[in-house]
């Protein structure tokens, strides 16, 4: 397949773009300065510019782009930030392809858990109505646009889980200090984190790419963990304790709200789509995947 891909410089969209070339698929990667190779093209998603001759002939399209979410403070700015480097992109996108007589046949655009807002100890599954709080209305906002691709187009929202990664992602800061014996679980630890392991995310979108499924698909592992579990699975793996919790007023006093919607919510999702349709994971569990982060196969 050709694929075009945007926001690939990332840790899911470097992972994915390698396994994509190896798996013998041709990658074009959209980049915001000049161009390195033919495999790149240049684009301005805040400005809406991208030539629609660039998708030209592409089977697919995939859109990873977006801010980390919990990179900076959640001020005014940076949650208008966290909007725009999603929904611009994404329209970008859409409406490039809607200038093209033969657009590409699938549009995987990233979404996120946090479409379901703090469900608390409910499963979710992509039949569950959208949570409240900005997450949510980032998440809505952001599978709405991806819809406005031309008719025809399979359109797909993977509602991606926290990345398990060995180094970066959502547990670029927690790792380190569990690999010292200092870290421990976030608030009460029994709100739900739905998580999957890199390998395995991009293992799902390829799979993506040929399934018939279109429209929201929970991507998580099949194990559902609450925190006290998954930091007690990495920490036992890492072969150190995970004994100081971190309370829920002090994640507050230091980070605002993006204490309670990132690190205290609760998403139970269960990958009900993916599992329907035969995906296999590589890390269907917690202890297989925390052995992995740690550095196991």
């Amino acid at each position: 397949m050709r694929i075009v891909m945007a926001g690939s410089s990332g840790l899911i969209g470097s992972d994915l773009s390698s396994r994509l070339i190896s798996d013998g698929h041709e990658v074009t990667r959209l980049v915001r300065r000049p161009p390195k190779s033919a495999a790149e093209v240049r684009w301005d998603p805040a400005a809406g510019g991208l030539d629609p001759a660039c998708l030209e002939g592409a089977d697919a399209v995939i859109n990873l782009c977006g801010a980390g979410i919990g990179d900076r403070p959640w001020t005014r700015r940076r949650i208008d930030e966290l909007f725009r480097s999603r929904l611009d992109p994404t329209r970008t996108l859409a409406a490039a392809m809607r200038h093209l007589d033969a657009p590409p046949k699938v549009f995987i655009s990233q979404s996120g858990a946090g479409y379901y807002g703090d469900a608390g100890q409910d499963f979710v599954t992509e039949e569950s109505p959208a949570g409240a709080g900005i997450m949510a209305r980032i998440c809505v906002e952001w599978e709405a646009a991806a819809r406005e691709a031309p008719p025809g187009v399979r359109v797909v929202t993977p509602r991606s889980a926290v990345v398990l990664s060995r180094s970066g992602g959502a547990l670029g800061r927690l790792l380190p200090l569990l690999r010292a014996g200092v870290g421990g679980p976030l608030g009460n630890g029994r709100q739900y984190w739905p998580w999957i392991t890199l390998p395995d995310i991009s293992s799902a979108f390829a799979f993506l790419l040929t399934s018939g499924l279109s429209g929201p698909v929970n991507v998580s592992a099949p194990q559902a963990a609450d925190v006290n579990t998954l930091v007690a699975e990495l920490a036992a793996a890492l072969h150190r304790p995970a004994l100081l919790r971190a309370p829920a007023p002090a994640l507050r006093l230091v980070m605002g709200k993006l204490a309670d919607e990132l690190l205290l919510s609760s998403q139970r999702m269960e990958p009900a789509l993916l599992q329907g349709d035969g995906f296999t994971w590589q890390h269907p569990s917690l202890r297989v995947a925390a052995r992995w982060v740690a550095g196991g196969s």
